[in-house]
């Protein structure tokens, strides 16, 4: 496939995935697009449901990219060449329920100048209450995707995303984790059809394993005590896309449209000044336990 042709796979790929989570959401309330130009280069569609049924807020974004990016920038980002042409498709979902977790999908296309290509994307997903049957389900999905492939890749993949979505400063995992993979050269890492084959059945697997959570969880009961909890694990999300997250990270830094890129961001959440932990036994408290690396959910 050459770039446009990647290019014109994730754009009709959010389309498709769009519509879908519409159907899912089931209310009056559909995606928003705003496209967008960058002055370097390329351009971007960025999809905005806000205020559904099930989904409080939801983006979805596509862009396809290219120019040359400043030295620094090349170097923080680990550049082979400040060159470059990046296509993706990237979504969060920001669930109304603290019973209906939420969800982050990313796939990804790289050259850069000197020639060289890679894949990148994953799944993870951070309940605000962990349902541990739910999560073990969630990755044993994850886990068919990946021995589609490689039956080495979801054990590598699953520990490269408790690495990365992970807040040094809590010292905890932002949820349970999913699968993570970054820069799996084409050439060096397995042929172009088979690394592309493997970003484009991530991407297509995400609505199936999402959109179950969505119907199963959305009208089970919650009070002010859930939503206050809800709102602390939500800044817990804003603090990792703000300070670790490359992907928003690279957005910045090549002049990128800052409203698409920060539509990953919660519509409410708070901080409270140095929160009492959890009651021992409490369902906060056994969600925190499982916010840790290592766990063998597959």
């Amino acid at each position: 496939m050459s770039r446009s042709e990647i290019a014109a796979w994730l754009r009709d790929f959010q389309t498709r995935l769009c519509q879908q989570l519409e159907t899912a959401d089931g209310g009056a309330v559909r995606f928003g697009q705003d496209d967008w130009q960058r002055p370097g280069g390329g351009g971007g569609h960025s999809r905005v449901l806000e205020g559904g049924r099930i989904l409080e807020k939801g983006g979805v974004g596509f862009s396809a990219v290219e120019g040359e990016m400043s030295e620094a920038a090349a170097r923080q980002l680990q550049m082979p060449d400040p060159h470059f042409f990046a296509t993706g498709v990237s979504l969060v979902l920001h669930p109304r329920s603290p019973r209906v977790p939420i969800v982050h999908m990313n796939v990804r296309y790289f050259e850069a100048g000197n020639g060289e290509a890679w894949v990148g994307g994953g799944i993870d997903l951070t309940p605000i209450y962990v349902d541990e049957a739910q999560a073990r389900r969630f990755h044993e999905g994850l886990k068919a995707v990946c021995d589609g492939f490689d039956p080495a890749y979801y054990p590598r993949f699953t520990r490269w995303a408790d690495d990365y979505f992970y807040l040094p400063h809590r010292q905890e995992t932002r949820g349970v984790g999913g699968i993570f993979f970054d820069r799996l050269t084409l050439g060096a890492d397995g042929s172009a059809a088979h690394l592309l084959g493997l970003m484009q059945a991530v991407a297509e697997a995400f609505a199936s394993l999402y959109t179950p959570l969505m119907r199963e969880n959305h009208a089970l009961a919650y009070g002010e005590r859930e939503e206050a909890w809800q709102t602390l694990r939500r800044n817990r999300y804003a603090e990792f896309n703000l300070a670790f997250d490359r992907g928003t990270r690279f957005g910045l830094e090549t002049g990128g449209r800052t409203e698409s890129i920060l539509m990953s961001l919660p519509p409410r959440c708070g901080w409270a000044y140095n929160p009492a932990p959890p009651a021992a036994g409490s369902p906060e408290a056994n969600t925190l336990a499982w916010l840790r690396k290592g766990v063998k959910w597959a």
